[in-house]
């Protein structure tokens, strides 16, 4: 969610140590109010109550990111617990760094603060420094006692901290680019070839920039208030915007022109989401509504969803095709396009999150979460993240919603925005983190460079990875830096 959410006072981390398991729609006992949300004995009567434990910083459920379905799962003995321990995964605690500590430490005996925050524990604090720096440009580090310093270079650092068995490996920004807005930057998106960008500020601007160096290319100009979101199209030719002003517009990236304006919401719009090829678009708003428009005609094809409630986010996947995603109750116009087969997920204000058929219209689930939901994402045709505004990153199976797979919780700012990526995911959180999930990794990656600013959005292209945040920057991240 872009806005209205950030200057909530987040809850305490340790409160939501041990998230909730959360039941469909239908249970007969309500979700327990937060300040019941106590390690170890919170849960619903009828759903899992998974372990939690941390890696890398995250405080997780120990079952692997892509674990089994259900109906896999050893119901007892030791297989059951075999499964659960997700691979002999360890205990860890969250690694902190201050947030220029690649500059700092590129200075002879420069310094820089990190930090061990073990669950329950006093925190450990300790400090790097630099002893000059080598002939390949690299400086040479040290850590103080209780930290370990396992690799380096220019932009990266792996530390561990063997005391608590934990270990991140940080990643500065390749690049900064100040100059494309002057205040807050709500949302970013890079085009299918890499090679523009186009972002949105509170200082009432849409741009349209140089992605390899933030020059500017295009400034477009037409939403009476702010724009909440912005993304390119599949050709990456032509841009898709939602403001506050309730209208949706279609942009040329080459001209800057407004093609198409879409009107009939009765509220700001705050995320949208392109069908298949972007014949049909979805928009989800502060009126409670999920609307499907044809580009084409610039005309509404009907309201998906009346949630009654603020719809933050949302997402379109396909459909596994073990899901029932029912039978639309007329024909479906023949203006829709790629709509078959298709999921649309909404994270609702209403600590609701639902799920239904794009063409359909019918209901495949309605999730209770801890609070409100903030984000989501499909990672395939069948498992979906969405994150809430007390920190919690959901996993759920579609085939089994009941419970989720997995709960994430890093601390209890707000999660901001999620995004599939390879074989895990990217998130972001209210407090400036921003950090990489990979299924084949140990430990999390940690994007530096925001100081505590909220970081709104994160767009990729191949190896690229761009982020913009509450200071006015958007940072640019290259995983070959690892």
């Amino acid at each position: 969610m872009l806005t209205g959410h950030v200057g909530k006072e987040g809850p305490n981390a340790c409160t939501y140590a041990a998230a909730w398991a959360s039941q469909a729609v239908g249970d007969p006992l309500p979700i327990p109010p937060r300040n019941k949300a106590l390690v170890g004995s919170a849960h619903t009567e009828g759903a899992v109550n998974p372990p939690h434990v941390f890696i890398g910083g995250l405080l997780v459920d120990a079952r692997p990111l892509y674990s089994p379905h259900p109906s896999q799962e050893p119901t007892s003995g030791k297989g059951r617990k075999r499964w659960a321990g997700g691979g002999g995964v360890e205990m860890a605690a969250p690694l902190r760094i201050q947030s220029d500590w690649a500059q700092a430490l590129r200075k002879d005996e420069g310094e820089a603060w990190l930090s061990c925050h073990p669950p329950g524990k006093p925190s450990l604090y300790g400090s790097l420094t630099c002893q000059g720096i080598g002939l390949d440009g690299i400086p040479e580090v040290t850590a103080s006692e209780g930290f370990i310093v396992n690799e380096i270079s220019k932009k990266s650092i792996h530390i561990s901290c063997p005391k608590e068995s934990t270990s991140s490996k940080f990643l500065a920004p390749y690049t900064t680019f100040s100059r494309i807005h002057t205040k807050s930057i709500t949302c970013l998106d890079i085009s299918s070839g890499g090679g523009l960008g186009v972002s949105s500020s509170t200082d009432g601007t849409m741009k349209i920039w140089q992605a390899s160096n933030g020059e500017l290319r295009r400034v477009l100009e037409g939403h009476v208030f702010d724009v909440n979101c912005c993304r390119f199209f599949p050709s990456g030719l032509v841009v898709l915007s939602g403001g506050m002003d309730a209208q949706l517009k279609i942009w040329s990236a080459e001209d800057a022109g407004c093609v198409v304006t879409f009107k009939g919401h009765k509220g700001g719009i705050l995320d949208t989401a392109i069908v298949d090829r972007g014949r049909n678009v979805v928009s989800g708003s502060r009126d409670g509504t999920a609307r499907l428009w044809d580009c084409g005609r610039s005309a509404c094809l009907g309201v998906l969803a009346d949630c009654g409630s603020s719809i933050n986010g949302v997402a379109v996947g396909a459909a596994d095709n073990s899901i029932n995603l029912g039978s639309p109750e007329q024909m479906p116009s023949e203006r829709e396009v790629g709509t078959e087969a298709k999921m649309l997920l909404l994270a609702r204000e209403d600590k609701k999150l639902q799920c239904l058929g794009l063409q359909s219209r019918q209901p495949v689930f309605l999730f209770i979460g801890s609070d409100a939901f903030n984000c989501c994402t499909f990672l395939s045709g069948f498992l979906l993240l969405a994150g809430t505004q007390d920190g919690n990153i959901y996993q759920l199976d579609v085939r089994s919603p009941r419970a989720p797979v997995q709960i994430i919780h890093r601390s209890g700012a707000p999660v901001l925005s999620l995004l599939s990526f390879r074989d895990g995911f990217i998130a972001s959180q209210g407090d400036g983190s921003c950090f990489i999930v990979q299924q084949d990794l140990d430990y999390v990656i940690e994007l530096t460079g925001a100081d505590c600013d909220p970081v709104y959005k994160v767009a990729t292209w191949e190896k690229q990875i761009y982020a913009c945040c509450r200071d006015s920057l958007v940072r640019r991240y290259q995983l070959s830096d690892l």
